[in-house]
C-alpha cells in the first residue's frame, strides 16, 4: 500500500546569524507533514562527516524518519542573512553530498510505497541527483490517486528550462510565487499576460490537478480546473520567513490527503503558514489548536 509522503532534494545546514539550523526544504516538509500524523520521509544524502552526523540526529530528534545516503561529498551549507523585514537571502555552496543523491534499491523501495512527494528545481542542479529525482518519480505508483508535487523553488542561477520543464511534464501539482513566476513566464515566453492568466495557463499545458499561487502579503492562489480558491496572508509579527512556505505546502498537502475541501485544506495550510513566520527556524512545533483542525 502507498502510505508514505516523501520530501526529496537537499539536505544542509542553513548558517543563519545567530547560529546553525538544520534547512533544505525536503526536511522542512517532512517534518510538518508528520506533525499531522502521516508516516513521511527526508530522501537526500550527506557526507561522511560531522556536519551530516549532526543532520542526521537532528532529524532523530525531532522524529522525523530519513532515508539518507552518506556519500564522499562535504554536507550541504547554506550562509543564510536576513534583510530588514525577515526576508532570507541565500548562498548555496555548490559540489555537496545533496547533488550526488543515489538510486539504491531501497529508494525504489520506497518509491512504490509513496503516497505523495514534494521535489524541487534546485536539487536538480546536478545530474546525479536529477536522474535519481526522475527515476523516482516515474517508479511511484500510478493509480491516479497520488500526488507529484513541484515546488519550484528558484534559487540563484541553479535552473534551466529544461529542467522546468521537464518537472512540469512529471508533476501533477505545481507551486509557485508571484516572483518565480514572472522568470517562468519570461523564460517560457508568456509577457504581458496577468498572474491568474499565466496561471491557466501553465494548468491546462501540463494538466495540473492543482496550481499553488503564492503572493507574499498579498495572499495565494490554488487554481484547479474547476475551482479558484484565494486566501489573504494573515498579518503577524514576522520573526523570520524561513521554511514557511515548505510548512504551507506540507500542511496542504496533508489536509488534501485527509479529504479536507480545497478550500479547507488551503485555508489551514495559510493559518499554519503565517504561524511558522512568527517562530525563529523551519521547523517549530506547531500549537495543538492548528494541529486538531486536521481530520484524524
Amino acid at each position: 500500500m502507498n502510505e508514505i509522503i516523501v520530501g526529496m532534494g537537499e539536505a544542509l545546514w542553513d548558517c543563519l546569524p545567530e547560529g546553525k539550523k538544520i534547512g533544505g526544504a525536503p526536511a522542512n516538509f517532512a517534518y510538518h507533514v508528520s506533525q499531522f500524523g502521516f508516516n513521511s520521509r527526508v530522501v537526500s544524502a550527506v557526507g561522511n562527516d560531522s556536519l551530516g552526523d549532526e543532520i542526521l540526529q537532528v532529524l532523530a530528534e525531532k522524529k522525523v524518519n530519513a532515508q539518507i545516503d552518506r556519500v564522499d561529498y562535504p554536507t550541504g551549507t547554506v550562509q543564510v542573512t536576513l534583510d530588514q523585514v525577515g526576508v532570507p537571502q541565500y548562498e548555496i555552496k555548490e559540489g555537496v553530498a545533496w547533488d550526488n543523491i543515489p538510486f539504491t534499491p531501497a529508494l525504489r523501495d520506497l518509491a512504490l510505497r509513496t503516497r505523495a512527494v514534494c521535489f524541487g528545481s534546485l536539487a536538480q542542479r546536478s545530474a546525479v541527483s536529477r536522474a535519481t529525482i526522475n527515476r523516482f518519480l516515474d517508479t511511484m505508483p500510478d493509480t491516479g490517486s497520488e500526488l507529484k508535487i513541484f515546488d519550484i523553488n528558484l534559487r540563484q542561477n541553479f535552473y534551466t528550462q529544461e529542467v522546468l520543464c521537464d518537472s512540469m511534464r512529471r508533476c501533477n501539482v505545481m507551486k509557485i510565487n508571484d516572483e518565480e513566476l514572472v522568470t517562468i513566464s519570461r523564460i517560457f515566453g508568456y509577457p504581458g499576460i496577468d498572474l491568474q492568466d499565466k496561471c491557466w495557463i501553465l494548468l491546462a499545458k501540463y494538466n495540473l490537478k492543482m496550481l499553488i499561487l503564492t503572493c507574499g502579503t498579498n495572499g495565494s492562489y490554488v487554481f484547479t480546473p474547476g475551482l479558484i480558491s484565494f486566501q489573504e496572508t494573515p498579518k503577524v509579527k514576522v520573526a523570520d520567513t524561513v521554511g514557511a512556505g515548505d510548512s504551507f505546502t506540507a500542511t496542504f498537502t496533508a489536509a488534501i490527503l485527509k479529504g479536507l475541501s480545497i478550500p479547507e485544506a488551503h485555508k489551514l495550510a495559510v493559518e499554519v503558514s503565517a504561524f511558522v513566520c512568527t517562530q525563529s527556524g523551519a521547523m517549530p512545533t506547531l500549537p495543538q489548536t492548528l494541529l486538531d483542525r486536521m481530520p484524524k
